[in-house]
């Protein structure tokens, strides 16, 4: 019998372990992952900023959690050595209509608390990145980069130095409530346990339905395909350079990052996948396709953004595209400077009447706490989602 068990060993799952063991090291606490290894999907994806929390709506779980977990990330990764590097940042506006946007970026970043943000002139812009071409910017000096896999990996370290277990290759297929317990049924063996805390990112909703919540909204996996710079060609871009972001869609747009392991970054688009870890075109699973293309929040959302959509399919296929919106920011980029490089798929929770949710979702249970989206910035964010779902657990 186990006092918790976490679906998911990811870095949200991880860190909210690692956080009930060390608010009580008695818990009998134990972490199921289905895949071979941790940190497979999401936070074995992703471009690895740790972000300032300069977009977030100042006073939403995403601009509290995230400013929180930025410090406490640091301090972290300064404890266990883990490598990292703070370089900041450039947001660029590259003409006259997004100058309304910018400045409305800055004032939230000075709302949530981001200390040292400056407003750039074309010149000041070209001091800190050479190659790059806007009217305006701004420099966020916070921002930084990672490697979350080997935080998350870190996490686990901790954890079952603490006494937790965590069972790979565990895929949860069932679970029962009785009067004093909930049996889950994986693939591998059968387990017990007093509450679960359901942090299965790509599938946290078919979790959900297990644990028989009623949820109002569907996991929607969004694909973000990358391309890197060659290697004679990373000259152009020193740190990270961003682009204005459209305030009606929750994604960057394509940018540029200086990755902690060595190379330079250059996108996401943000495509539907074919499946809830479609990773590649090719990747199509047709009863997952269909789930996405029927649930009517899914449709509202394509008929609200059919022509940014078309756009980003458009750029999955075409090179030429995907340079050409590169360009915006760095006009000397040519086609034959890109070389593929890997991609990510984002777990968007969409409600039924077409809403993209944009902040962190927690619903509770009574036996249960399902983490229903946890987007970017999730893994900069992850110790202070922890300890928010620890509480919330403990409570």
């Amino acid at each position: 019998m186990y006092d918790f068990i976490i679906i998911g060993g990811g870095i949200v799952g991880l860190a909210t372990a690692l956080k009930l063991k060390c608010k009580n090291s008695k818990l009998k606490i134990a972490v199921l992952e289905k895949e071979n290894k941790l940190a497979a999907h999401q936070t074995g994806h992703n471009s690895g900023v740790i972000h300032s929390g300069l977009y977030y709506k100042p006073g939403s779980f995403k601009s509290k959690n995230c400013l929180n977990g930025y410090h406490s990330l640091i301090k972290f990764c300064e404890k266990e050595e883990i490598p990292f590097e703070i370089c900041g940042k450039i947001v660029v506006a590259t003409n006259e209509s997004q100058l309304p946007a910018l400045k409305t970026l800055y004032q939230r970043g000075q709302r949530n608390g981001l200390k040292k943000l400056r407003l750039l002139n074309a010149s000041e812009l070209k001091e800190i990145e050479p190659h790059v071409k806007g009217i305006k910017g701004i420099h966020v000096p916070q921002t930084g980069i990672i490697d979350y896999k080997i935080v998350a990996e870190k996490y686990a370290e901790k954890f079952q130095l603490l006494g937790g277990k965590i069972f790979l290759e565990n895929k949860v297929e069932e679970i029962v409530k009785t009067s004093n317990s909930l049996e889950i049924t994986t693939s591998k063996q059968n387990l017990s346990a007093r509450k679960i805390i359901n942090c299965a990112g790509l599938q946290s909703d078919l979790v959900a339905h297990l644990t028989g919540i009623k949820i109002n909204y569907k996991i929607i996996p969004f694909r973000g395909e990358y391309y890197k710079l060659k290697k004679e060609k990373e000259y152009l871009v020193k740190n990270l350079i961003y682009p204005i972001p459209d305030p009606n869609f929750p994604f960057l747009g394509v940018h540029f990052t200086r990755m902690a392991q060595g190379g330079i970054e250059a996108g996401p688009n943000a495509v539907l996948a074919f499946r809830r870890e479609g990773y590649k075109k090719s990747d199509i699973h047709l009863g997952e396709l269909a789930g996405f293309l029927t649930y009517p929040g899914f449709r509202k959302v394509a008929f609200k953004y059919w022509k940014i959509g078309l756009g980003e399919m458009y750029r999955s296929f075409s090179k030429k595209a995907f340079t050409k919106a590169l360009r915006e920011l760095i006009p000397e980029i040519q086609e034959g400077d890109l070389i593929a490089g890997g991609s990510g798929v984002r777990a968007q929770a969409c409600d039924k009447d077409g809403g993209l949710i944009d902040d962190f979702l927690v619903i509770e249970g009574e036996r249960f706490i399902n983490v229903g989206n946890a987007p970017s910035p999730a893994a900069t964010a992850s110790i202070a989602i922890g300890n928010q779902i620890a509480q919330l657990a403990l409570k």
